[in-house]
């Protein structure tokens, strides 16, 4: 699920993985094996993650239908 919504995201926005990992100090391997659903996430990388996608850990997380940070 996660992986769904990351690429979704990834799309809407017109983002690579590159540019994420240039802006949030991700590293590119994370978000590539994110992106391909080899990984799932741990915690340490979802909150800059979600701040740059400007979402909700838990849209990424798929706990919620609402990408917006405050209900």
């Amino acid at each position: 699920m996660f992986k769904d919504i990351l690429n979704k995201k990834l799309e809407a926005n017109d983002l690579s993985v590159y540019q994420i990992a240039k802006e949030t100090n991700i590293p590119k391997s994370t978000l590539y094996e994110w992106s391909s659903g080899e990984r799932e996430p741990f915690s340490e990388y979802l909150v800059p993650l979600a701040d740059y996608l400007g979402c909700s850990v838990d849209y990424l997380l798929g706990r919620t239908d609402n990408p917006n940070i405050n209900k």
